[in-house]
């Protein structure tokens, strides 16, 4: 496959032959981990270097094994420990970074626009692991290729996104690229915690949960991100579960086959009951997580393609 740019920085611009590639990259290697056969010599040589200002346990761990899998050499950068507590910039950083010869790097970063910079300054293929409450495209990737996998395709679907839209950069990625792809897509929450261009962004806007629900083919859940707000955005965290949390009564509007999903980490009681989450047939949230590392080795697999073709 062919994929266009050196960087994945976002879903949005994306055409949807590439995405298609992507994904159906992906579910190469879902397979192929499920074989057992997951050691590869396609990164052997190339240094990926996870670089993490934020913590994320789950991306993380899921980006090194992806590119351990591959045969890369994986380094984690922990910024806590890192120069950049001691005042060394961004920008100082690409500079440390490009001196270290590295090829592939994964950014997360609490401002929108990190990574973006960041793959201005440096020499390697960059990753946008999240970046503030703009994007993160793997996640949205991985929630794509999980639905595909249990619905058969993606145009068509009615995919209602509930919880925190407003601080979410897994909801815009996923809103960029199930739109681009034909879905139909609905968000659903509280007037303080749906964005103003939500309407623009082409899916429809749902302040009342089982409505927002009523005939949905897929569930996505969010967390409420409490560091992200000012005060008085929510009323307390009964009080959201009552309204706004994914129970039996609410999940009973959505289709009999549709599917609960979750980026995680979970707020229990908060947005999503644990009856759900852990429901043997309706919840696909662990196997979200088993298509991140599938995903995030076709994007590594194919941003390493142009590297050589850069050589």
């Amino acid at each position: 496959m062919t994929y266009p740019r050196k960087h994945l920085l976002a879903i949005e611009g994306l055409e949807p032959p590439h995405i298609a590639d992507l994904l159906d990259l992906a579910e190469s290697y879902a397979l192929l981990n499920r074989s057992g056969k997951t050691q590869r010599d396609l990164l052997k040589g190339r240094t990926l270097i996870n670089l993490f200002f934020e913590d994320s346990t789950r991306t993380r761990t899921s980006f090194e094994l992806a590119g351990k899998r591959l045969g890369a050499d994986v380094i984690n950068m922990s910024v806590s420990t890192s120069s950049v507590n001691k005042g060394e910039t961004l920008l100082d950083t690409a500079s440390t970074l490009n001196a270290m010869h590295c090829d592939l790097l994964v950014v997360r970063h609490g401002q929108s626009g990190a990574p973006s910079l960041l793959s201005q300054k440096v020499d390697a293929a960059v990753i946008n692991a999240g970046d503030g409450t703009h994007e993160h495209p793997t996640q949205a990737l991985l929630d794509a290729l999980t639905i595909r996998r249990h619905k058969g395709r993606l145009e068509g679907l009615i995919v209602a996104i509930c919880g925190d839209i407003a601080h979410s950069r897994v909801a815009r990625s996923n809103m960029h690229l199930l739109t681009t792809m034909g879905s139909r897509v609905r968000v659903v929450g509280p007037p303080t915690l749906i964005p103003a261009e939500a309407a623009r962004l082409g899916v429809e806007v749902f302040h009342d949960m089982k409505a927002g629900l009523a005939g949905a083919d897929v569930v996505m859940m969010l967390r409420l991100q409490r560091e992200r707000m000012s005060g008085g955005m929510v009323p307390s965290a009964r009080e959201f579960f009552r309204f706004y949390g994914l129970n039996a009564e609410k999940l009973a509007c959505a289709k009999p086959d549709s599917i609960v999903m979750h980026p995680g980490p979970m707020n229990r009681g908060v947005e999503i009951d644990s009856a759900i989450a852990d429901h043997p047939t309706r919840s696909v949230i662990g196997e979200q997580v088993e298509m991140g590392v599938a995903c995030r080795m076709a994007v590594l697999d194919v941003l390493a393609r142009g590297l050589r073709r850069n050589v």
